[in-house]
C-alpha cells in the first residue's frame, strides 16, 4: 500500500470512529437542553437574513441551522453523523423550518468554491481533527466578502477543562489530530485563517448552565448523553478503579465550577469564543 493510500485509509477509519462517537448518547438533547441560545446567538452575530445562502458546518441537529432557516435564509446543514441530521430534520419539521440536510466531512466539504454568503459552525467544526484542513474548507466555500462565524469552547473554560480531565482516560489521539478547544483561542483561529480574512471580531463570552441538581447529576448526564464522555468511559470500562477515579474527577470539576452552595442546583458559566470575520476577495 502506498503512503497516500495508507493515509486515506487511516483518515476514513478516523472519520468512521468520529461518526460513531457522536451517534452515542443523545447530543441533540445536550444541545437543546444545555446550550439552546448559542445557535441563535451565532446567527445574529453573522447577520443572517432572508435571501442569503448559509452553510452550517458540523451542524449536529441544527442548533444554528434551524434558527438561520427561520430567519429566512436558504440553509444547508451538514454533518458527519447521519443520526444527528435525522434528529435535526425532525426538529426542523416541528418548528416549521425548511432547510437542506447533507452528510459531509468538514475537512472535505461537497460544495463549490464561494457557494455560500455565510459559513458558520456552533461548537462543531472544532471537533474536526485536522484544524487547518477544516479552516481551509470553511474559507473555500464562502464567497469573497462573505461571513465566517464560529462559536467554540475555550481551553480555559469549563468544557475545555472537562476535555483535559477526560484526556488521561481516553484513547490516545491519532497522529496529526489537534485538541478541539484550540479553536477557542483567538490567535489559533487567526493563524488558521491567516491573511485570508478581514474585519475579525472575537469575543470571549459565557453561557449559563443551571439545570443540574448536583455535580454528580452533571456527571451522570454527560455519561449518558455526550458522545465523547461515553466513549471515554467505554475505553476504561474494564478497569473499575479508573472508572471510579474519572467519576470523582468529573464531579469535582463541576463542583469547583459551580457558583452556588451545596443546597442549591449546580450553576456554571461555560466560556466560549464568538468569532466572526469577512473573507477577503
Amino acid at each position: 500500500m502506498s503512503d497516500a493510500s495508507g493515509a486515506a485509509s487511516a483518515d476514513r477509519a478516523l472519520k468512521t470512529k468520529h461518526r460513531k462517537m457522536w451517534a452515542l448518547g443523545d447530543y441533540p438533547a445536550v444541545a437543546s437542553e444545555l446550550i439552546p441560545d448559542l445557535g441563535p446567538l451565532l446567527v445574529r452575530a453573522c447577520g443572517v437574513s432572508g435571501g442569503q445562502r448559509v452553510l452550517d458546518v458540523a451542524a449536529g441537529a441544527g442548533n444554528a441551522a434551524i434558527p438561520a432557516a427561520l430567519a429566512g435564509a436558504d440553509v444547508v446543514a451538514c454533518d458527519l453523523t447521519p443520526e444527528l441530521l435525522e434528529a435535526g430534520r425532525q426538529a426542523a419539521e416541528k418548528q416549521g423550518a425548511e432547510l437542506e440536510w447533507r452528510e459531509a466531512d468538514a475537512e472535505a466539504l461537497p460544495f463549490g468554491d464561494g457557494e455560500f454568503d455565510v459559513v458558520m459552525s456552533c461548537v462543531g467544526v472544532m471537533f474536526a481533527p485536522h484544524h487547518q484542513a477544516a479552516a481551509d474548507e470553511l474559507l473555500r466555500v464562502c464567497r469573497p466578502g462573505g461571513t465566517i462565524g464560529l462559536v467554540n469552547w475555550t481551553p480555559e473554560g469549563f468544557v475545555g477543562r472537562m476535555f483535559a480531565t477526560m484526556k488521561p482516560y481516553a484513547p490516545p489521539p491519532p497522529p496529526g489530530a489537534r485538541p478541539p478547544p484550540l479553536w477557542g483561542q483567538e490567535q489559533h483561529v487567526r493563524a488558521l485563517f491567516a491573511d485570508r480574512v478581514t474585519d475579525v471580531d472575537a469575543r470571549l463570552q459565557t453561557v449559563r448552565v443551571d439545570r443540574f441538581e448536583s455535580p454528580e447529576a452533571f456527571r451522570d448526564y454527560f455519561k449518558a448523553n455526550y458522545g465523547p464522555t461515553i466513549a471515554t468511559y467505554r475505553n476504561i470500562a474494564e478497569d473499575p478503579d479508573r472508572v471510579a477515579a474519572l467519576d470523582r474527577e468529573l464531579a469535582s470539576l463541576a463542583r469547583r465550577a459551580s457558583d452556588t452552595d451545596e443546597t442549591a442546583p449546580t450553576a456554571m458559566d461555560w466560556e466560549y469564543l464568538l468569532m466572526t470575520a469577512r473573507k477577503l476577495g
